[in-house]
């Protein structure tokens, strides 16, 4: 993972609530564990029409969506099964955050794990990045704001484990392999005593 400090982009809004991980990436492409290439499966079964082409009605679809690199989302975004494949497949499509009124909690766990950044905000922050798509936020993550193009801010709040590791660009197993020799000083420790 890259430490994640800071995003800038614009907006792309896919208002639809109750987005499940299956919308998401549906289960036929779970069948691998490489995160490259997911990204093209990202919402497949919304995303284009049966003949394989771009479905024109899919929000993110439209010109003014491409290359946003923060989703705003509808409400209980992600829920559903519980499938690290979800926030891979967002991730390899080009998405650094999504921000929502409420991500589902495993969803947005697998998500801050794999340095894709879930941020919930208030129903009154939420209806706000609803009615502007395409507005350009800059999202910081070591202070947990989100300027506004006008000046304005959002706070938001996050699990502080959750930050180091996206500041710091290492997922849980990179974070306990940071403290190796504290933990071989502990285990020698334990093992003398015993």
């Amino acid at each position: 993972m890259k430490p994640l400090k800071r995003i800038r982009s614009r907006t792309a809004v896919l208002p639809h609530a109750n987005i499940d991980t299956d919308r998401i990436i549906p289960a036929r492409f779970l069948t691998t564990t490489e995160r490259v290439g997911l990204g093209r499966h990202a919402f497949e079964d919304w995303r284009y029409l049966a003949d394989g082409s771009d479905n024109p009605a899919f929000e993110l679809n439209r010109p003014e969506a491409r290359g946003c690199g923060i989703l705003v989302a509808g409400h209980n975004f992600g829920c559903g099964s519980s499938r690290e494949h979800a926030p891979w497949a967002l991730l390899d499509y080009g998405i650094q955050a999504v921000l929502s009124s409420e991500i589902a909690d495993i969803f947005r766990s697998n998500a801050l794990k794999n340095g894709l950044l879930a941020v919930v905000v208030s129903e009154s922050e939420h209806r706000y990045l609803l009615d502007h798509p395409g507005i350009e936020l800059c999202i910081d993550v070591s202070t947990g704001c989100i300027e506004l193009p006008d000046g304005g801010r959002f706070g938001f709040e996050m699990d502080a484990f959750a930050r180091h590791c996206l500041l710091e660009g290492v997922d849980q197993m990179g974070y306990l392999l940071q403290h190796d020799d504290a933990i071989q000083r502990h285990e020698q420790r334990v093992e003398r005593a015993a």
